[in-house]
Protein backbone atom coordinates (compact mmCIF):
# COMPACT_ATOMS: atom_id res chain seq x y z
CA UNK A 1 0.00 0.00 0.00
CA UNK A 2 1.63 2.89 -1.21
CA UNK A 3 1.69 6.27 0.42
CA UNK A 4 -1.38 8.05 -1.75
CA UNK A 5 -3.59 4.75 -1.53
CA UNK A 6 -2.90 5.34 2.55
CA UNK A 7 -3.26 8.52 2.92
CA UNK A 8 -6.55 8.31 0.53
CA UNK A 9 -7.80 5.35 2.36
CA UNK A 10 -7.07 7.05 5.93
CA UNK A 11 -9.08 10.17 4.73
CA UNK A 12 -11.93 8.55 3.59
CA UNK A 13 -12.75 6.70 6.59
CA UNK A 14 -12.02 9.59 8.90
CA UNK A 15 -14.82 11.63 6.89
CA UNK A 16 -16.87 8.80 6.36
CA UNK A 17 -16.86 8.94 10.73
CA UNK A 18 -17.36 12.28 11.06
CA UNK A 19 -14.27 12.58 12.57
CA UNK A 20 -12.06 16.34 12.35
CA UNK A 21 -7.89 15.41 11.64
CA UNK A 22 -7.51 16.83 15.46
CA UNK A 23 -9.86 14.40 16.70
CA UNK A 24 -7.97 11.12 14.78
CA UNK A 25 -4.45 12.03 15.41
CA UNK A 26 -4.86 13.45 18.82
CA UNK A 27 -1.72 12.34 21.19
CA UNK A 28 -0.67 10.09 18.15
CA UNK A 29 0.85 12.69 15.63
CA UNK A 30 0.53 16.45 15.19
CA UNK A 31 -1.94 17.80 13.18
CA UNK A 32 0.78 18.58 10.16
CA UNK A 33 1.67 14.65 9.71
CA UNK A 34 -1.81 13.72 9.28
CA UNK A 35 -1.99 16.17 6.70
CA UNK A 36 0.88 15.28 5.07
CA UNK A 37 -0.18 11.40 5.52
CA UNK A 38 -3.56 12.31 3.99
CA UNK A 39 -1.87 13.92 1.02
CA UNK A 40 0.36 11.12 0.51
CA UNK A 41 3.45 13.60 1.32
CA UNK A 42 4.87 12.10 4.33
CA UNK A 43 5.21 8.25 5.59
CA UNK A 44 5.03 8.38 9.96
CA UNK A 45 6.18 5.58 11.85
CA UNK A 46 4.77 2.03 11.99
CA UNK A 47 3.10 2.60 15.48
CA UNK A 48 1.51 5.82 15.02
CA UNK A 49 0.01 4.55 11.06
CA UNK A 50 -1.16 1.14 13.03
CA UNK A 51 -2.43 3.59 15.58
CA UNK A 52 -4.24 5.66 13.37
CA UNK A 53 -5.88 2.77 11.12
CA UNK A 54 -7.14 1.29 14.43
CA UNK A 55 -9.07 4.32 15.75
CA UNK A 56 -10.82 4.39 12.29
CA UNK A 57 -11.47 0.51 12.83
CA UNK A 58 -9.42 -0.42 9.71
CA UNK A 59 -7.70 -3.53 9.70
CA UNK A 60 -3.96 -2.50 10.47
CA UNK A 61 -2.19 -5.59 9.58
CA UNK A 62 -2.99 -4.71 5.98
CA UNK A 63 -0.36 -2.39 5.51
CA UNK A 64 3.20 -3.09 5.34
CA UNK A 65 6.03 -1.09 6.17
CA UNK A 66 10.26 -1.46 6.00
CA UNK A 67 10.94 -1.30 10.05
CA UNK A 68 14.21 0.13 11.05
CA UNK A 69 16.34 -2.30 13.30
CA UNK A 70 15.48 -0.04 16.38
CA UNK A 71 11.45 -0.75 15.88
CA UNK A 72 12.01 -4.32 14.64
CA UNK A 73 13.62 -4.06 18.40
CA UNK A 74 10.94 -2.70 20.04
CA UNK A 75 8.35 -4.83 18.60
CA UNK A 76 10.10 -7.77 19.37
CA UNK A 77 10.08 -6.57 23.03
CA UNK A 78 6.71 -6.21 23.42
CA UNK A 79 6.11 -9.64 22.52
CA UNK A 80 7.99 -10.72 24.51
CA UNK A 81 6.89 -8.80 27.19
CA UNK A 82 3.31 -9.48 26.18
CA UNK A 83 4.31 -13.54 26.63
CA UNK A 84 5.69 -12.97 30.30
CA UNK A 85 2.28 -11.69 31.28
CA UNK A 86 0.54 -14.50 29.84
CA UNK A 87 2.93 -17.06 31.92
CA UNK A 88 3.62 -15.49 34.93
CA UNK A 89 7.36 -14.31 34.63
CA UNK A 90 7.02 -10.95 36.64
CA UNK A 91 10.94 -10.68 36.57
CA UNK A 92 11.75 -11.43 33.28
CA UNK A 93 8.70 -9.02 32.12
CA UNK A 94 10.36 -6.64 34.37
CA UNK A 95 13.70 -6.86 33.36
CA UNK A 96 12.98 -6.59 29.24
CA UNK A 97 10.62 -3.54 30.12
CA UNK A 98 13.58 -1.75 31.55
CA UNK A 99 15.38 -2.88 27.93
CA UNK A 100 12.62 -1.55 26.02
CA UNK A 101 12.43 1.78 28.40
CA UNK A 102 16.29 2.52 27.12
CA UNK A 103 15.11 1.61 23.20
CA UNK A 104 11.98 3.72 23.12
CA UNK A 105 11.71 7.69 22.23
CA UNK A 106 10.66 9.54 24.72
CA UNK A 107 8.16 11.20 22.28
CA UNK A 108 6.69 7.94 21.03
CA UNK A 109 3.62 7.98 23.27
CA UNK A 110 2.45 4.89 22.11
CA UNK A 111 5.64 2.96 23.14
CA UNK A 112 5.70 5.03 26.70
CA UNK A 113 2.06 3.95 26.92
CA UNK A 114 3.26 0.26 26.90
CA UNK A 115 5.59 0.81 29.39
CA UNK A 116 3.60 2.07 31.65
CA UNK A 117 0.14 0.14 31.57
CA UNK A 118 2.80 -3.06 31.36
CA UNK A 119 4.39 -2.19 34.57
CA UNK A 120 1.01 -2.44 36.15
CA UNK A 121 0.55 -5.82 35.09
CA UNK A 122 3.70 -7.06 35.99
CA UNK A 123 4.53 -4.90 39.35
CA UNK A 124 2.92 -5.46 42.39
CA UNK A 125 1.16 -2.12 43.31
CA UNK A 126 -2.15 -1.18 45.16
CA UNK A 127 -5.43 0.00 43.98
CA UNK A 128 -5.05 3.67 43.78
CA UNK A 129 -1.50 3.12 42.54
CA UNK A 130 -2.63 1.18 39.41
CA UNK A 131 -5.37 3.66 38.97
CA UNK A 132 -3.00 6.66 39.03
CA UNK A 133 -0.27 5.30 36.79
CA UNK A 134 -3.50 3.51 33.79
CA UNK A 135 -4.88 6.91 33.70
CA UNK A 136 -1.65 8.45 33.51
CA UNK A 137 -1.20 5.53 30.40
CA UNK A 138 -4.69 6.79 28.65
CA UNK A 139 -4.02 10.36 29.10
CA UNK A 140 -0.54 9.76 27.34
CA UNK A 141 -2.86 9.29 23.87
CA UNK A 142 -6.14 10.41 25.10
CA UNK A 143 -5.28 13.63 26.80
CA UNK A 144 -8.81 15.01 27.84
CA UNK A 145 -10.16 11.07 28.96
CA UNK A 146 -12.62 10.68 31.75
CA UNK A 147 -14.52 7.43 32.57
CA UNK A 148 -17.35 9.60 32.41
CA UNK A 149 -17.17 10.24 28.97
CA UNK A 150 -15.45 6.95 28.00
CA UNK A 151 -17.83 7.11 24.43
CA UNK A 152 -16.81 10.66 23.12
CA UNK A 153 -13.29 9.48 21.97
CA UNK A 154 -12.26 7.43 19.00
CA UNK A 155 -9.46 4.89 20.64
CA UNK A 156 -7.06 2.48 18.70
CA UNK A 157 -6.37 -1.20 20.61
CA UNK A 158 -3.52 -0.30 22.84
CA UNK A 159 -5.79 2.39 24.38
CA UNK A 160 -9.12 -0.13 24.95
CA UNK A 161 -6.50 -2.18 26.27
CA UNK A 162 -5.78 0.20 29.07
CA UNK A 163 -9.58 0.83 30.04
CA UNK A 164 -10.26 -2.71 30.08
CA UNK A 165 -7.63 -2.99 32.96
CA UNK A 166 -8.71 -0.06 34.30
CA UNK A 167 -11.95 -1.81 34.83
CA UNK A 168 -10.02 -4.79 36.11
CA UNK A 169 -8.34 -2.90 38.79
CA UNK A 170 -12.28 -1.76 40.03
CA UNK A 171 -12.72 -5.99 39.90
CA UNK A 172 -9.64 -6.46 42.09
CA UNK A 173 -10.27 -3.92 44.43
CA UNK A 174 -14.10 -5.70 45.14
CA UNK A 175 -15.92 -2.84 43.62
CA UNK A 176 -17.91 -5.02 41.20
CA UNK A 177 -20.61 -2.60 40.25
CA UNK A 178 -17.88 -0.03 38.86
CA UNK A 179 -16.01 -2.76 36.75
CA UNK A 180 -19.64 -4.07 35.70
CA UNK A 181 -19.96 -0.97 34.54
CA UNK A 182 -17.29 -0.27 32.95
CA UNK A 183 -16.96 -3.55 30.94
CA UNK A 184 -20.58 -2.99 29.81
CA UNK A 185 -19.89 0.55 28.42
CA UNK A 186 -16.19 -0.95 26.96
CA UNK A 187 -17.87 -3.81 25.50
CA UNK A 188 -20.79 -1.75 23.92
CA UNK A 189 -18.17 0.63 22.26
CA UNK A 190 -15.90 -1.59 20.50
CA UNK A 191 -19.07 -3.14 19.03
CA UNK A 192 -20.90 -0.29 18.05
CA UNK A 193 -17.44 0.91 16.17
CA UNK A 194 -16.65 -2.61 14.55
CA UNK A 195 -12.94 -3.32 16.40
CA UNK A 196 -13.51 -6.91 17.55
CA UNK A 197 -11.74 -8.11 14.63
CA UNK A 198 -8.09 -6.66 14.90
CA UNK A 199 -4.78 -8.01 15.79
CA UNK A 200 -4.47 -10.41 18.57
CA UNK A 201 -7.97 -11.73 18.27
CA UNK A 202 -9.63 -8.66 18.36
CA UNK A 203 -10.75 -7.30 21.39
CA UNK A 204 -14.45 -8.19 21.86
CA UNK A 205 -13.05 -11.97 23.54
CA UNK A 206 -10.86 -9.77 25.88
CA UNK A 207 -13.80 -7.36 27.03
CA UNK A 208 -16.20 -9.92 26.90
CA UNK A 209 -14.56 -12.88 29.47
CA UNK A 210 -14.16 -10.03 32.20
CA UNK A 211 -16.94 -9.11 31.89
CA UNK A 212 -18.84 -12.33 32.05
CA UNK A 213 -16.45 -13.49 34.87
CA UNK A 214 -17.54 -10.61 36.91
CA UNK A 215 -21.36 -10.92 36.29
CA UNK A 216 -21.20 -14.68 37.27
CA UNK A 217 -19.36 -13.34 40.48
CA UNK A 218 -22.06 -11.11 40.93
CA UNK A 219 -24.38 -13.84 40.51
CA UNK A 220 -26.24 -12.71 37.23
CA UNK A 221 -25.74 -16.22 35.64
CA UNK A 222 -28.21 -15.92 32.93
CA UNK A 223 -26.33 -12.79 31.54
CA UNK A 224 -23.20 -13.90 32.13
CA UNK A 225 -23.61 -16.54 29.78
CA UNK A 226 -24.97 -14.18 27.09
CA UNK A 227 -21.81 -12.20 26.79
CA UNK A 228 -19.51 -15.09 27.43
CA UNK A 229 -21.60 -16.22 23.93
CA UNK A 230 -20.61 -12.92 22.25
CA UNK A 231 -17.34 -13.48 23.02
CA UNK A 232 -17.22 -17.08 21.96
CA UNK A 233 -18.44 -16.23 18.65
CA UNK A 234 -16.02 -13.58 18.24
CA UNK A 235 -13.14 -15.91 18.72
CA UNK A 236 -14.24 -18.13 16.15
CA UNK A 237 -15.34 -15.10 13.85
CA UNK A 238 -11.87 -14.00 14.05
CA UNK A 239 -10.07 -17.23 13.78
CA UNK A 240 -8.38 -16.67 17.41
CA UNK A 241 -9.06 -18.75 20.04
CA UNK A 242 -7.18 -17.90 23.07
CA UNK A 243 -9.71 -16.70 25.53
CA UNK A 244 -11.95 -19.43 24.38
CA UNK A 245 -11.52 -21.98 26.92
CA UNK A 246 -11.52 -19.49 30.14
CA UNK A 247 -14.95 -18.15 28.19
CA UNK A 248 -16.17 -21.78 27.95
CA UNK A 249 -15.29 -22.37 31.74
CA UNK A 250 -17.40 -19.40 33.10
CA UNK A 251 -20.84 -21.18 31.12
CA UNK A 252 -19.93 -24.37 32.73
CA UNK A 253 -19.32 -22.46 35.94
CA UNK A 254 -23.10 -20.57 34.63
CA UNK A 255 -25.06 -23.60 33.82
CA UNK A 256 -23.80 -25.31 36.99
CA UNK A 257 -25.31 -22.45 39.41
CA UNK A 258 -28.21 -22.45 37.01
CA UNK A 259 -28.64 -26.17 37.61
CA UNK A 260 -28.02 -27.70 34.13
CA UNK A 261 -25.31 -30.12 35.28
CA UNK A 262 -25.35 -32.00 32.01
CA UNK A 263 -24.96 -28.65 29.77
CA UNK A 264 -21.93 -27.29 32.34
CA UNK A 265 -20.32 -30.86 31.72
CA UNK A 266 -20.03 -30.76 28.07
CA UNK A 267 -18.90 -26.79 28.49
CA UNK A 268 -16.14 -28.20 31.13
CA UNK A 269 -15.08 -30.66 28.65
CA UNK A 270 -14.52 -28.72 25.60
CA UNK A 271 -12.31 -26.26 27.83
CA UNK A 272 -10.41 -29.37 29.19
CA UNK A 273 -9.39 -30.37 25.58
CA UNK A 274 -8.25 -26.77 24.44
CA UNK A 275 -6.56 -26.34 27.26
CA UNK A 276 -4.91 -29.90 27.13
CA UNK A 277 -4.16 -29.09 23.40
CA UNK A 278 -2.12 -26.10 24.19
CA UNK A 279 -0.63 -27.46 27.47
CA UNK A 280 -1.64 -24.44 29.66
CA UNK A 281 -0.83 -26.48 32.71
CA UNK A 282 -2.26 -23.08 35.24
CA UNK A 283 -5.71 -22.82 33.62
CA UNK A 284 -6.28 -26.69 33.03
CA UNK A 285 -5.17 -27.30 37.07
CA UNK A 286 -8.31 -24.74 37.78
CA UNK A 287 -10.53 -26.01 35.69
CA UNK A 288 -10.03 -29.62 36.61
CA UNK A 289 -10.59 -28.03 40.49
CA UNK A 290 -13.88 -26.29 39.92
CA UNK A 291 -15.50 -29.34 37.74
CA UNK A 292 -14.46 -31.08 40.52
CA UNK A 293 -15.94 -29.17 43.37
CA UNK A 294 -19.26 -28.47 41.69
CA UNK A 295 -19.91 -31.60 39.40
CA UNK A 296 -17.81 -34.45 41.81
CA UNK A 297 -16.31 -35.33 38.12
CA UNK A 298 -12.85 -35.81 37.07
CA UNK A 299 -12.75 -34.55 33.61
CA UNK A 300 -9.17 -36.50 33.34
CA UNK A 301 -11.16 -40.39 33.84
Amino acid sequence: MNEVFLGDYIRQKRIELGLSQQELCEGICDHGTLSRLENGRQTPSRNRIAALLQRLGLPDDRYFALLSREEEKIAALQEEILSCNVRGEQEQGLRLLTELAKLADPDDQATQQFILRSEVLLGDYGFEEQLEMLMRAIRMTVPQFELDKLEQFVYCFDEVKVINQIACAYSKAGQRKKAIGLYDRLLRYVQARNLQIMRSGGLVPLIAHNYARELGLDKRYDDAIEIAEQGKQACIKSGHYLLLPGLLHIEAECYHYLGNNEKSKNLYLQAYYIYLAVDNKKDLAILLSDAGEQLGINLEL
